[in-house]
């Protein structure tokens, strides 16, 4: 499978670009690339037309998203799991639709002059995809670690099964909008300076649906939807990461007239804690240790981020803030292979208090050449790194 290219370079876009710099590139391609510009073409012509156009489309998804934007900085293709682009199976969509979402219904003709279908009449009411559901799960580090199952329980509009999602009494209540004759739209010739132009805009009376109910239905009311509380169990994989999200594909809510359901986005929140710090996949734990275990050397135990504990021998002379490393003791990347790092860092404890008998013993170590800084080979190489570490 191809690497996915830089959304940033499908779009011909710095990093940078405004909004508006967005919706100009992503025009300039879908006016190249949109399967209505290549129906005569060959089927190797219209099959490349294709994947270009949805590569466009799935750039301008994430790029004109403000949340889904910042994720892709910050994680690239990694941070979308899945949730990139708009959904094509019911077809590209028409390409006059798509210019008059980006720019608005009336400022530019309607485009219906350049030949992409604005005066088609619609076969039937306007279909709308239900809006999306954005909820939070929390996951302890452990759970992160070995991935898990959570149930979600969220309210959603579903279709009203009294009525099966039209919004009508009967079919019988279902009428053609006198407004628009049933088309959804608005039509009218506008003289301008390069002659004369066919404005499109939505029907007001019918909200662009073609279609106006007489009688709604008691349940709900016309809406053709009914809210109602769902659970449904979603699979974390290991390694996600505060903020990242995972997507659902139609358990959002449900759309008028039996519209497509919009997906239930699923933010993770990682639980704090106090045992490690994270950065990335690596675990940083800090293990106190006594003088003796520090000059001795000792065998210390560390806990594993899985909730089980691991031993991890000391090396004598062992110094304060020296840090080991545990290979594949982190955490597992999100859909990849291979495991972060732990790394411990050792802190030596100096007692504040010490009793008569403690004193005296100190006292007298003080006086052997191991313990003296000027006379011990050890010290006055550690504090030649001190040095040259102040130095840096």
């Amino acid at each position: 499978m191809a690497e996915k290219r830089d959304y940033y370079e499908v779009l011909g876009v710095e990093k940078n670009a405004s909004i508006d710099d967005i919706k100009k590139a992503y025009k300039k391609l879908a006016l190249k690339y949109h399967p209505d510009r290549h129906v005569g073409d060959s089927e190797a012509d219209k099959k490349a037309a294709e994947e270009k156009f949805k590569e466009a489309a799935e750039a301008y998804d994430v790029l004109s998203d403000e949340q889904k934007r910042a994720r892709y900085d910050k994680f690239g293709h990694a941070g979308m799991d899945g949730q990139a682009g708009p959904d094509f199976s019911q077809g590209f969509g028409n390409l006059n639709d798509i210019l008059n979402n980006l720019f608005g219904g009336g400022g530019f003709g309607g485009f219906s002059g350049f030949g992409f279908g604005g005066g088609q009449q619609q076969s039937g009411p306007r279909v709308f995809r239900g809006r999306d559901i954005r909820t939070r799960v929390s996951l302890t580090l452990s759970e992160i670690a070995k991935g898990c199952e959570k149930e979600i329980s969220i309210e959603r509009e579903v279709p009203c099964t009294t009525c099966n999602g039209k919004g009508a009494k009967s079919e019988a209540d279902i009428k053609t909008c006198p407004a628009c004759k049933g088309t959804g739209q608005y039509k009218r010739v506008v003289n301008g300076f390069f002659g004369q132009t066919m404005q499109i805009s939505t029907c007001q009376q019918c909200n662009g649906e073609g279609k106006v109910i007489a009688k709604a239905c008691p349940d709900c009311g016309g809406k053709g939807v009914v809210r109602k509380r769902e659970t449904f169990k979603v699979s974390i994989p290991a390694g996600v990461e505060d903020g990242m999200q995972l997507t659902m594909r139609g358990k959002g809510h449900a759309g008028k007239n039996n519209g497509p359901c919009g997906d239930l986005l699923i933010v993770i929140q990682e639980v704090e804690q106090k045992t490690f710090e994270r950065d990335g996949g690596d675990l940083h734990y800090t293990k106190v240790i006594s003088i003796p275990q520090a000059i001795l050397g000792a065998s210390v135990e560390i806990p594993c981020v899985d909730g089980t504990t691991t031993r991890v021998d000391v090396k004598p002379g062992t110094q304060s803030g020296e840090t080991v490393r545990l290979g594949g003791g982190g955490l597992p990347g999100v859909n990849s292979y291979g495991k972060g790092d732990l790394y411990i860092h050792y802190i030596v404890y100096v007692p504040k208090r010490l009793n008569k008998e403690e004193k005296e013993l100190v006292e007298k170590m003080s006086g052997m050449d191991g313990f003296d800084v000027n006379k011990s080979a050890d010290s006055k190489s550690f504090l030649d790194k001190l040095k040259d570490l102040f130095r840096d």
